[in-house]
């Protein structure tokens, strides 16, 4: 089976029109979720506790698009299936 993990994650921006975190040893990772629907309300819930600081900012990554889902998995990867 193949897992659609999605990296839940935000801080505060230099500035809210861009993406650089004014201090990247406090981005908030909010944690890793299987599948989009469950990133999608965690990161909801966390933008919505900060709306009223325009610096905070909240990401979804799709972690699943960095592997090759082409290439076989490696030993490890397939260890517990």
């Amino acid at each position: 089976m193949v897992q659609r993990l999605h990296l839940v994650f935000g801080g505060e921006l230099v500035d809210p029109s861009k993406t650089v975190f004014r201090d990247v040893n406090d981005i908030h990772i909010v944690g890793m979720f299987p599948d989009y629907a469950s990133a999608h309300a965690a990161w909801k819930a966390e933008a919505q506790r900060t709306v009223d600081n325009a610096h905070m900012r909240y990401f979804i990554a799709h972690i699943h698009r960095l592997r090759d889902e082409e290439r076989p998995a490696s030993p490890t990867e397939e260890l517990g299936a």
